[in-house]
């Protein structure tokens, strides 16, 4: 058995398996959904194997354990403390599935892929596919395509690529087109690979334009400002630091006056004139929300089921994040998670400082050479500077493409401090081997069966959409779905509205039997969220309809006023529970409830408050008429 024939043969399969990832992520919509996800953790989990396997056939096993090492452990930690204090665990153990991937493939690229034609072909790689995904972007654009792939566009007339929200396309070409700048004027590259190289950074940059994403415009142009302020305090890099500077300002005035759309997003920034923005009546929510648990947040993932509470009454749809992944953290984490995570972003950047006189070129006849070590460093690091300055107002973090694009950056820019100091290598003995092997089918073995019980789930619940809207099959499907992942809690409530709307049917043989089938399913969905109201408000329904023969209403009251107490300022929680009055005969107090819901949402998606109103109004009438 030849053990470096094996060792290299494992270092190549754990290049091509992360290569897979940072490729499949951004075409799978970013990576976003379960099914989609559960394919990065496939691949994880053999970059995992493959590691465990060169601990024991490398000729001489060592471990690259820089200081942002000892940050990332500390809140992979410190998010499985959080997971088992959590209140809503199924959430909590998706989000830490997630930290253990994007923990594990950072420690797997910074052990296996620290070398410069590992770095180098992960660095093109990307470049090229972020090329690939702008043409298809400015097709989108160009064309006013109302698709991506084969899905309706949720965002008419802004390019999202292959993903679902044109920002995250910014997100992740934001990192990318520094990248590619730097290499082609810094590399030790062929002149036709850097005038390719440049190509694609051209068009990473219109495809960043086509997304419309006012906080991907300004990070990409800081960022760009910090690479040519880089540039311009290196005496051979000036000319180009100039050339660029003035090209990039002469085609963004070029341009802009070119596309009316672009025209008015720039004099939208530019006046602080954004009408269509929520993101600042979510971010004061997002801040009491920290308040109120300063130290430790409210749970991992908790921000979108804890939002209802703190609503205010402009923002009526749901907004899954804060869209400012620092007052995100702050409320999912707290300040001591949050603390965590920016040491490890000052500990990345501590080393790139730290390792940047060792991959700066050598000098030659007074000038240096061109190094792609130093191309990678600077590219690098100034891409992840733009992913930090659009975090203040996106979600680019919580999208598993971007998060694991930057996350492979961050290893490889912390693998560079070897080239500085020996410190940070660690020979692996038998004891050692053991202990990491540990670790290593600890985690195989936790994300294997995750993933399993997560395809099952997945499933079921596909399985389940394929079916008539609230028949039996589809209650059948959902159950089953259940069956491989009982903590689920929006299949629990999904089940409850099958029984329930078939128990409201006027066609449903015992329909009573049927409530009571629902009720049973919300009461399971108040256990595993405590947070959502709308368990509360169709228990209260069910009992409206189908309570005891004296005094329905009034059992029925404890659950509407727990609805209204979780989502105070929901037009349609407010909708409903004007439905209640109106049930009871309190028709004065339901027009209040319905015209409250009216003030939330005006708009003609409020049907229950549109189509009863009017109803309780012609109650009121003949009640005042038969006083008379």
């Amino acid at each position: 058995m030849n053990r470096e024939r094996i060792d290299r043969g494992c270092e190549k399969g754990i290049l091509g398996l992360v290569l897979a990832i940072l490729v499949f992520g951004p075409l799978a919509l970013g990576g976003v959904r379960p099914g989609q996800f559960l394919v990065i953790e496939g691949l994880t989990l053999a970059v995992m194997a493959l590691w465990g396997v060169r601990w024991w056939v490398g000729p001489r096993p060592q471990l690259l354990w820089p200081p942002v090492c000892w940050a990332v452990l500390a809140f992979v930690a410190y998010a499985v403390v959080r997971y088992l204090q959590a209140d809503i665990e199924y959430v909590a153990r998706w989000e830490l599935i997630r930290i253990l991937v994007y923990a594990f493939l950072f420690f797997a690229i910074l052990n296996n892929l620290h070398g410069q034609e590992s770095t180098q072909i992960i660095a093109l790689t990307m470049v090229f596919l972020g090329m690939a995904i702008s043409f298809y972007a400015v097709y989108q654009f160009l064309s006013k395509s109302p698709r991506v792939w084969t899905m309706p566009s949720e965002y008419p007339g802004r390019a999202s690529g292959t993903y679902i929200c044109p920002n995250n396309l910014a997100g992740f070409l934001e990192m990318l087109v520094p990248l590619g700048l730097a290499h082609a004027l810094m590399g030790r590259l062929p002149h036709v690979l850097k005038i390719i190289l440049g190509y694609a950074s051209v068009v990473m940059l219109a495809g960043i334009g086509a997304t419309l994403s006012r906080g991907g415009w300004l990070a990409t142009a800081l960022s760009l400002a910090v690479l040519c302020g880089v540039l311009l305090f290196q005496r051979h890099y000036r000319m180009k630091a100039l050339v660029l500077a003035v090209a990039l300002v002469a085609g963004g005035y070029w341009l802009v006056p070119k596309v009316p759309l672009l025209q008015e997003r720039v004099q939208n920034v530019s006046t602080g004139h954004i009408p269509d923005d929520m993101r600042f009546s979510i971010w004061a929510p997002a801040i009491q929300m920290w308040r109120d648990h300063f130290w430790w947040g409210t749970g991992p993932a908790h921000f979108d089921y804890r939002f209802r509470e703190y609503r205010p009454p402009l923002v009526q749809s749901r907004p899954d994040f804060a869209h400012n992944d620092y007052l995100n953290t702050l409320a999912d984490w707290g300040v001591a998670g949050t603390a965590l995570v920016a040491s490890a972003w000052v500990l990345v950047y501590w080393g790139v400082f730290g390792a940047w006189k060792s991959v700066r070129g050598p000098l030659d006849d007074f000038a240096r050479k061109k190094s792609n070590k130093q191309a990678f460093a600077t590219g690098a690091a100034v891409g992840l500077l733009a992913m930090l300055l659009h975090s203040a107002t996106d979600f680019n973090m919580h999208i598993p493409a971007n998060a694991i694009l930057a996350v492979a950056l961050m290893a490889l820019l912390s693998s560079q401090q070897r080239f500085a100091s020996e410190r940070y290598w660690f020979n692996l003995r038998l004891a050692s081997k053991c202990a990491a092997t540990l670790v290593l089918l600890t985690g195989l073995a936790y994300l294997g069966y995750e993933g399993w019980r997560g395809a099952r789930e997945d499933l079921w619940l596909h399985r389940a959409m394929r079916t008539p809207a609230f028949s039996y099959a589809r209650i059948a499907a959902l159950e089953k779905a259940v069956e491989a992942e009982p903590m689920n809690f929006a299949t629990t409530y999904a089940i409850g509205e099958c029984y329930r709307t078939k128990s409201f049917n006027s066609e449903s043989e015992e329909p009573g039997a049927l409530a009571g089938k629902a009720m049973e399913w919300y009461q399971r969905g108040m256990k595993l969220d405590p947070y959502d109201g709308y368990n509360w408000l169709r228990y209260g329904m069910c009992l409206d309809k189908f309570g005891p023969d004296e005094g329905p209403q009034k059992e029925a009251e404890p659950y509407y006023k727990r609805a209204d107490e979780l989502d105070p300022n929901g037009y349609y929680m407010s909708a409903n529970i004007g439905w209640h009055y109106m049930q009871t005969g309190d028709y004065a107090a339901a027009r209040s409830w319905l015209e409250r819901s009216r003030r939330l949402e005006w708009q003609n998606d409020n049907e229950i408050a549109i189509n009863t109103l009017p109803i309780v109004e012609r109650l009121l009438k003949e009640e005042a008429e038969k006083k008379k």
